[in-house]
């Protein structure tokens, strides 16, 4: 039972470190797990038909399900869906086309080419693409921009009215809105061709929801002016949501009532259907289509009563049938449309690849991002040669594409067959539908997005940083329009990113009894401390934005401010030189004294020009040959010792030191004169008294400073990379510790770091990869024999004597 109960630290096998991974790697052949430059150029270029197969199916995921489709098992599924799918295409086309400022038989083509063209390339079953909110709103915007209504006044003769060429206005808009969606999708497929589709990443979600609650904003200010009947001028540029919404404002007075009633009798109607239908939703086999039930009772009701003709209600007017022929977006409008585009696709592939790989989860299949953004961007530049804006996933069509069954996009098709019905031949019947209805459907389709401001009550919960990003996005956005409020939002991302690497968690660890773990000792009450040995971890990896912070942490955790000490180090070893230097000159005047005297003696000899020669002279005549050599052993270069006195059997003579090994400088003192218990006798070395001054210099004098340390391993375990900066920071550290003999390893490198850290120069002879440990684990049993069993053995006892209280 004590044998069980007995904590061990020390794990029976051998302390791995760096040199010795490397000597277990040498004794593998890699040539087959990592190929060289020239195997991977070669395979890469080789074609077999396994390879062509596979990057055929790739491209064209078609080929790879519909061969395998079972319309026994997915036939009548994705027939249900489609439908629901289609019924629900048509009026949010017609009303998303109002939020792009476009005809909204444009609606109608982009619910129907994009469809068709995600049906071959797309690798989600379950998106269903077309018209989107916040993609009609932000092409809304560029079309507002660049086509605003006060360029296309009627001009009567030298006079201009206030009346617009609405027919004018439109088609230069739409050719606006193609040349922003080609320029898109191109952006789109390229980014997919060069594998980035991880692109997506940097928007998070909390910054995604933010800029679609901001942009649902927009679209109710877009749409006031149509539920109001006013005819409000749209701004554009910086806070021209603002300036749009003191207009609307300011025009209220002029309501036109019978626009009013029919937006409050559609609202009523869209909310009270949508939430019985959520009620009996699960009850019914298939969802009801309550707007287009919306759009077509109105279309009826304004029709018997002719509310334009009567009422001057605004209505959708001609819609005309059939399919427009296939044009060239206008190439010249790319340079002002280029930063629009861009935010356009980043968006829209944000929201379609968040969506697909929510159903993907569900459904247990995968989605190729990189495909995903090459298929969306094939749906917009093809859609673009047939009048269509640019297009994405829509939440509310995928929800409903799945819900009802839907197995593959072939329901896709049967919505596109759907839209494609009524281009052709129900177009004109909706040209009665009341603008104020199309607007009642988009606001209403908006709560979803309003519910988004929960968010903010969520993240003050969980997460601050989250919260944050999430009040700027919605302030940058709400602001600076969509296009500026996206940029500044991802820059702010980007942000926090870097503020949370420089501000990381740095935490001390200590061992947990019997296991080779080690946790923060401020969070984990169960771990022990190891004697003399202090273990530094940063949750962040160590690069130019924090290394002086991660130097900072680092004293402050270990108790020793190297700065400081080695300052002192520094200043005591200037002040033991300034002290040896006072002493030698006094020796250097004394000498002098002697040398006069010894002169004055010998006056016959003339005077004494070298005090190593008259050494010599003295040593010829007074002492003997055992004397000499005993002399001469005496000097070591930095120090000399000479007799003064003639040397005689009954007594000893006196002795000199000579200090500095330079003859132009060599200096001449006794021994009483030797300051600081510098004594140096005829029985020892002087070099072992310069060695104790050092010693004396980089420890005693150190007394003002006292600490129990003698190794630091630093966990680098968090660290993924390692720049010249950090590899410099690292050096620093080692040197420094080491000038106070404290031990620093390092512990738990990445192999890609231990590569960074050789190629910038880290290790030397001083620093060598016996210091880089695999496990923290294996450092420490390295630092307790390094210093001796002691260390050791009391852990041990410490370690045992806490377990037994505890047990």
């Amino acid at each position: 039972m004590a044998g069980q109960r007995e904590m061990r630290y020390r794990v029976h096998r051998g302390i791995i470190d760096e040199e010795r991974l490397e000597e277990l790697a040498q004794r593998i052949d890699y040539s087959n797990i990592n190929p060289s430059l020239t195997e991977r150029l070669k395979n890469s270029f080789r074609c077999t038909t396994t390879k062509l197969k596979r990057t055929v199916v790739g491209c064209l995921p078609i080929l790879y399900w519909l061969p395998r489709y079972s319309i026994f098992d997915y036939g009548m599924a994705d027939l249900i869906s489609g439908i629901s799918v289609g019924i629900m295409h048509l009026p949010q086309g017609m009303a998303y086309a109002l939020l792009a400022s476009l005809p909204p038989v444009f609606g109608l083509y982009s619910s129907l080419y994009p469809t068709l063209v995600y049906l071959f390339f797309g690798t989600s079953r379950h998106n269903s693409i077309g018209t989107f909110t916040v993609v009609s709103i932000m092409v809304g915007s560029v079309t507002e921009r660049l086509a605003p209504d006060m360029k296309f006044f009627i001009t009567n003769g030298t006079n201009i009215t206030a009346e617009v060429d609405i027919t004018a206005r439109d088609a230069y808009r739409v050719q606006v809105a193609a040349a922003v969606t080609l320029l898109g999708g191109l952006i789109q497929v390229v980014l997919g061709l060069v594998k980035f589709g991880f692109v997506g990443t940097y928007l998070s979600e909390p910054l995604v929801r933010a800029y679609t609650t901001a942009a649902a904003f927009h679209a109710v200010v877009a749409q006031i002016k149509s539920l109001f009947g006013v005819s409000a001028t749209r701004h554009v540029g910086p806070f021209s949501l603002i300036y749009t919404l003191v207009d609307v404002c300011s025009l209220l007075p002029q309501t036109h009532l019978p626009t009013l009633l029919v937006s409050a009798v559609s609202i009523v109607f869209l909310i009270a259907a949508k939430e019985l239908h959520s009620l009996l939703g699960p009850r019914l086999p298939v969802p009801i289509p309550v707007e287009l039930i919306a759009i077509v009772a109105a279309t009826l009701i304004s029709s018997n009563t002719n509310l334009n003709g009567n009422y001057t209600v605004s209505v959708v007017g001609e819609i005309p049938s059939g399919l427009s022929p296939p044009s060239i977006p206008d190439y010249n409008l790319f340079r002002e449309v280029v930063v629009d585009a861009f935010a356009m696709a980043m968006v829209g592939y944000a929201i379609s690849i968040s969506l697909g790989k929510t159903f993907a989860i569900k459904h247990g299949y995968k989605v190729d991002s990189n495909q995903e953004l090459v298929a969306l961007g094939l749906s917009n530049a093809i859609g673009a040669f047939f009048q269509c804006f640019s297009v994405s996933a829509s939440m509310s069509r995928s929800l409903i594409q799945d819900s009802t069954g839907g197995k593959t996009q072939i329901a896709g098709l049967v919505s596109s067959v759907i839209v494609l019905v009524t281009i052709m031949k129900l177009g004109p019947l909706f040209q009665e539908l009341p603008k104020a209805t199309l607007a009642a459907l988009v606001l209403v389709n908006l709560k979803s997005m309003f519910k988004q401001y929960y968010d903010i009550i969520t993240l003050w919960k969980t997460n601050k940083v989250d919260l944050v990003l999430w009040l700027f996005t919605w302030t940058a956005t709400m602001l600076f329009n969509l296009d500026m409020g996206l940029a500044f939002s991802i820059a702010f991302a980007l942000l926090t990113v870097i503020l949370r690497t420089q501000l990381p968690r740095y935490s001390v660890l200590g061992h947990v009894p019997g296991t080779e773990l080690y946790l923060d000792m401020e969070t984990n009450r169960e771990v022990r401390e190891v004697p003399g040995i202090t273990i530094f971890r940063s949750s962040a990896t160590v690069y130019f934005a924090n290394a002086e912070l991660y130097l900072e942490a680092l004293k402050q955790k270990s108790g020793l401010d190297i700065s400081k000490i080695v300052i002192y180090k520094r200043r005591q070893e200037a002040k033991q030189r300034r002290r040896q230097k006072r002493a030698e000159r006094k020796a250097r005047r004394e000498a002098k004294k002697q040398v006069e005297a010894i002169a004055a003696k010998q006056g016959a000899k003339g005077p004494v020009f070298s005090v190593e020669e008259e050494v010599a002279q003295w040593t010829d005549t007074n002492v003997d040959a055992e004397s000499q050599q005993q002399y001469r052993g005496r000097g070591n270069g930095t120090v000399f010792v000479m007799p003064t006195t003639p040397l005689t059997p009954e007594s000893h003579c006196s002795w000199e030191y000579l200090k500095s090994g330079d003859p132009d400088t060599t200096t001449l003192g006794s021994v009483s004169e030797l300051q600081d218990g510098d004594t140096t006798t005829l029985g020892s070395s002087s070099e072992d008294t310069l060695s104790r001054d050092l010693e004396r210099v980089s420890l005693g004098s150190l007394g003002k400073w006292s600490w129990d340390i003698h190794s630091i391993i630093l966990d680098l375990s968090a660290s993924n990379f390692i720049d010249t900066v950090a590899v410099k920071t690292m050096q620093n550290i080692f040197c420094d510790f080491g000038e106070i003999n404290v031990d620093v390893y390092i512990a738990g490198c990445q192999a890609s770091v231990v590569e960074q850290l050789e190629q910038g120069g880290f290790f030397s002879k001083s620093i060598t990869k016996g210091l880089l440990f695999a496990t923290i684990h294996d450092a420490v049993l390295h630092c307790l024999d390094h210093h001796g069993a002691s260390p050791l053995s009391r852990y041990e006892d410490s370690v045992n004597m806490q377990s037994s209280t505890k047990l």
